[in-house]
């Protein structure tokens, strides 16, 4: 598989202890971009082969994304047979990477202080839900959790008048995109200077963070100036606005857009108090509820034709599954179609371009286990057998 490897990252070794979406999220990336990963995984294999519908058992459409291209080992942790083959894999390795508590790691015998002690220039990333030094750190936490105790259902409710989560595993995500900077900074400073180090990422801290770039607002000055919210945001009338056949977003915001909206519809309002953006933003709701009565009276396509004219952000709305013919990711390729032992797997693949270095969607997902044998063999004789080290032997 590394043959056939492109991207900033060939030559880089990844050793991922992660599960479910945010851990394999990042090294997913990390795979695309032309690492090595070899995902290490329990007898049972990670929680996410189960979660979804897929072509095979154990072959959810949820793992087979975030864990493609890279290379399944089963060892059990519990075996001395199984911890020797996981040694032997980190001498190697430019990156160790996992998502258990600081308390199951430890006990395995794989903290930053035993792995480091084994490759002291190794980036070793820890990816929790919340950070160590709080009090929170040995909590159990998943994204809906994560959601409700950053604000986003309230935020939600604020907008809607429901408390709901977000319609996506947005804290996995986030968090899983922040684990990938966070590792490709530590191993920018290695290159420069030649140290390992460790790194911690965690969902709450990282989701508290996001969430804040807007509404933290005047809740960050002192004396506060306002509540940590971001008013336009939360406006009740933030929401897509219903057309004579159907549903548009449109953001009318800065003064050309407004201005070009205004004259090509409503000359009226030129002269009016919501003339500035200062002015508009002060009565934003007020700004949604109009507009929305203004674009009922045409329908979408029309609306969509003058707003492409204007040069003003909009779109229709579709669904998820309108982005697999969507012309423009088409157009650029972001799709990926890869030949798979259960037939062929259309990838969405990678949103970044690179002139020199590009990736691409590194391989399908493995079976679990698959590179078990031929892992360990890399590693040479004086490895552990593989049925001693998988136990099963």
């Amino acid at each position: 598989m590394g043959s056939n490897r492109t991207g900033p990252l060939v030559g880089v070794r990844v050793i991922d202890l992660t599960a479910l979406v945010m851990g394999p999220y990042c090294t997913q990336i990390m795979a695309d971009m032309g690492a090595d990963v070899i995902k290490i995984e329990p007898p049972q294999g990670d929680d996410s082969r189960y979660i979804s519908v897929g072509p095979a058992p154990g072959l959810s459409g949820v793992f087979v994304n975030v864990n493609r291209g890279k290379r399944s080992v089963v060892l059990d942790l519990r075996s001395e047979a199984g911890k020797a083959a996981l040694r032997a894999l980190i001498e190697d390795a430019d990156v160790f990477i996992h998502s258990m508590r600081s308390k199951a790691i430890t006990k395995l015998g794989f903290g930053y202080d035993e792995v480091a002690a084994i490759n002291p220039a190794i980036v070793y990333t820890n990816c929790y839900g919340y950070g160590r030094r709080g009090p929170e750190r040995d909590r159990p936490a998943y994204d809906d959790t994560i959601q409700a105790e950053c604000g986003l259902p309230a935020v939600q409710e604020q907008l809607t008048g429901e408390a709901n989560y977000v319609g996506t595993i947005i804290a996995d995500k986030v968090a899983g995109l922040t684990a990938l900077y966070a590792t490709m900074m530590a191993l920018f400073h290695r290159e420069r200077t030649g140290e390992g180090q460790e790194v911690e990422v965690s969902m709450f801290e990282t989701m508290a963070s996001f969430i804040l770039v807007e509404h933290a607002n005047g809740a960050m000055f002192d004396p506060p100036l306002g509540p940590a919210v971001y008013p336009r945001t939360v406006a009740p009338n933030r929401r897509p606005y219903r057309t004579r056949d159907g549903h548009i977003a449109a953001l009318i915001y800065n003064d050309k857009h407004w201005n070009a909206f205004i004259n090509a519809v409503r000359p009226a309002w030129a002269s009016d108090m919501y003339a500035t953006l200062e002015r508009r933003a002060q009565h934003v709701d007020t700004i949604y509820a109009l507009v929305a009565e203004t674009l009922a009276e045409r329908t979408t396509d029309e609306w969509m034709a003058l707003f492409r004219e204007l040069e003003i952000p909009a779109s229709a709305i579709h669904t998820p599954d309108a982005l697999f013919d969507n012309p423009h990711l088409n157009a650029v390729g972001l799709f990926e179609t890869v030949d798979t032992p259960h037939g062929p797997v259309r990838f969405p693949g990678v949103p970044t371009w690179f002139s020199r270095t590009p990736g691409r969607v590194a391989g399908p997902a493995p079976e679990l286990g698959a590179d078990t044998s031929e892992v360990l063999e890399e590693l040479g004789p004086a490895a552990t057998d593989a049925e001693s080290a998988m136990g099963s032997g």
